[in-house]
């Protein structure tokens, strides 16, 4: 899931660099579902998983659900999508300043 959340976040900067455009990545907690601008179907989170959103205040949309955005030069608003289960669990975060996306374990270490 955290691999797949990845891709999904690499082709949003990817597509808002090579199109010129902003792109975001919609995170909904409660539906579990994270939406990428420009991909037709949503990345659906399994029920065994817990999800956390950590975004810019700007980009806050109502409890539990707002997105990351990337710009054309490459940068991002930045966040961190957590993925857990149990006690074990995995972080996607993305550097707001150059938009590079990066899975860590739960622990905040590279996965």
């Amino acid at each position: 899931a955290a691999r797949q959340l990845a891709s999904g976040l690499r082709y949003a900067r990817e597509r808002a660099i090579a199109g010129r455009v902003e792109t975001t990545v919609s995170v909904n907690v409660e539906s579990r579902e994270i939406r990428v601008s420009g991909q037709p179907r949503p990345i659906e989170v399994a029920k065994a998983l817990e999800i956390g959103l950590f975004t810019a205040e700007s980009e806050l949309e109502g409890p539990g659900h707002g997105n990351i955005r990337f710009y054309p030069d490459g940068s991002s608003t930045g966040g961190r999508v957590s993925l857990t289960y149990g006690d074990s669990g995995f972080e996607v975060d993305v550097d707001w300043l150059t938009g590079r996306v990066e899975i860590l374990n739960g622990a905040g270490g590279r996965g």
